[in-house]
């Protein structure tokens, strides 16, 4: 297990499963669990066992279904109900039957809280605390305190809320975590506050919320106050504006400030991870997330690209290796050619001064007819072949393609789209029936080209943007259209724009095939340069 002198403390399938939308089935969370542990944590936070149906499954499951290598769990729950002894809690007796080593308890520390929300006297609450953090340590657990709505609580009463620190940790409790539970925290008063609760001699943890964008900044202001237990949850998730994001925190603290929290090939994984628990959340990424957004590393001014050809570290302020990710150069109107040149060399093109030069001027002007491609490596990939390399492979010529929508009887609408291709030699006319007019052109490319490309079949649109660029002009307005595709190995991203959606959507998806094509290693078709190209 972890070192416990730091304690790196997740609670993302508790208070993270809270976030607007979010919703964990237990297969989920014991998931998560897994992918938490693998980036070394020291504690995951599995639920509220008793009070809540799936979290009592769920830590009945992990008894069997997890072996963490890192972690230990900790299961969730309250200091018992005034006037009933911790022994005869029903929910106190759901923590001890959990079969998870470490209990947080929540409690509260702000006066107006305790006598408004619980309804009891300042007193009966010290004795709730007392009571259930003695019961459990004397059952064999070890209990961490959730000191609720601290900071505001030691604006109300400092003296109360020290108290409570106080009394938790003479009861056994080895982990007082303060609370900015609204949230409204800034990192200055934050760490005044933390020093002071430090003081004490408790052993002091930080739990901290985002709703003015500071989780993250006033974690690392209480462990320079003297915290030494932090909370968070993967990816920031959480009611309202989230969480302290768990992977910043941790990155911050070992990458700048020197701790050893979790071992150097786990945070190597953190990119990985961070995006494994969105699938399984089914929240998309924040691709601007810090240090595992794909746009983390990501450089698109051509000022900053010409200095990163001279040292990556000049715009960087780590080596994204270190977190798992990459650095990307990004192609677009503001590209120079410093930019371009470095793209063109992770796509192995060594290009010269001259090449550079008409590659920019290329992208450019395509820009400034709508196009986009630093949302789109693989058509930028074709266009340096096409342009600069003299290199592009042609698989298939185009000579028409149509489509036609039709209201059938019963109401159903279909689209049915006709190409006619030229390919290895042949003339091919195919149909393909769609729910729309891009999967019926999809649908007839297939038909027309998998048996002379077999691997084509492993293609497959997984997605589909249009954006009006030009609303002025109405139904006759500039049209972009972005297609991601993907195969076994992995995805990219093709673009086509016309003043025809359909048009701009063929564009897109013949560049997406020819990349496939590319992609699967297949030579050029010279029966084809003769014929037609609309890309």
């Amino acid at each position: 297990m972890a070192d416990d002198r730091f304690h790196v403390y997740d609670s993302t399938l508790r208070d993270g499963a809270q976030q607007e939308g979010l919703t964990l089935t237990v297969a989920d969370k014991l998931a998560i669990a897994r992918h938490l542990d693998d980036l070394g944590v020291s504690f995951i936070e599995g639920g509220w066992p008793g009070a809540n149906p799936k979290d009592t499954e769920f830590f009945r499951r992990a008894r069997t279904e997890l072996d963490l290598k890192h972690a230990q769990l900790a299961a969730f729950g309250a200091t018992r109900r005034a006037g009933v002894k911790a022994a005869d809690d029903p929910l106190v007796a759901a923590l001890r039957e959990s079969g998870a080593p470490v209990v947080t308890l929540v409690a509260k520390s702000h006066d107006r809280h305790v006598e408004l929300a619980l309804r009891t006297t300042l007193k009966e609450n010290l004795a709730m605390i007392r009571d259930t953090v003695s019961h459990l340590r004397a059952e064999g657990q070890r209990v961490f305190l959730d000191a609720e709505h601290f900071f505001d609580g030691y604006k109300s009463n400092s003296a109360y809320a020290l108290e409570v620190l106080r009394t938790a940790a003479e009861a056994g409790a080895s982990v007082i975590v303060l609370c900015d539970t609204n949230g409204g925290m800034l990192p200055d008063e934050l760490a005044d506050v933390v020093h002071e609760a430090a003081g004490t001699g408790a052993r002091i943890g930080i739990h901290c919320h985002d709703d003015t964008g500071c989780a993250v900044a006033n974690t690392l202001a209480a462990v320079k106050a003297g915290a030494t237990h932090v909370q968070g949850c993967a990816n920031g998730y959480g009611e309202r504006s989230g969480n302290a994001n768990l992977f910043s925190v941790v990155a911050n603290l070992q990458l700048k400030r020197g701790f050893d929290l979790v071992p150097e090939q786990s945070l190597a994984e953190m990119t990985r991870i961070a995006h494994a628990i969105s699938e399984v959340t089914n929240v998309t990424p924040n691709s601007h997330q810090p240090y595992v957004g794909v746009s983390a590393f990501a450089h698109k001014a051509g000022l900053h690209a010409s200095a990163i050809k001279v040292d990556p570290n000049l715009y960087q302020h780590i080596d994204p290796a270190k977190v798992g990710n990459d650095m990307r150069m990004l192609v677009s109107d503001m590209a120079g050619r410093a930019s371009v040149e470095l793209k063109g060399k992770a796509l192995g093109y060594d290009l010269t001064s001259a090449q550079s030069r008409e590659l920019v001027e290329r992208v450019k002007e395509l820009e400034s007819r709508g196009h986009t491609f630093e949302a789109a490596d693989a058509s930028f990939e074709l266009l340096l072949r096409d342009t600069v390399a003299g290199e592009r492979r042609r698989y298939f010529g185009v000579e028409s393609w149509r489509v036609i929508v039709e209201r059938r009887p019963g109401g159903d609408v279909v689209s049915e789209a006709t190409v006619k291709l030229h390919a290895k030699g042949e003339r091919i006319v195919a149909t393909g029936e769609g729910n729309g007019p891009v999967n019926a052109l999809d649908r007839a490319v297939r038909v027309a080209l998998e048996k002379l490309y077999p691997e084509l079949a492993e293609v497959e649109l997984i997605d589909f943007k249009v954006r009006i660029l030009e609303g002025t002009h109405g139904t006759d307005a500039i049209t972009r259209v972005l297609i991601a595709s993907s195969d076994a190995a992995g995805e990219w991203a093709t673009v086509g724009v016309g003043e025809n959606i359909i048009e701009a959507s063929w564009q897109a998806l013949e560049q997406a095939v020819t990349y496939g094509l590319l992609r699967a290693g297949y030579g050029a078709d010279p029966a084809t340069t003769s014929v037609g190209h609309n890309a």
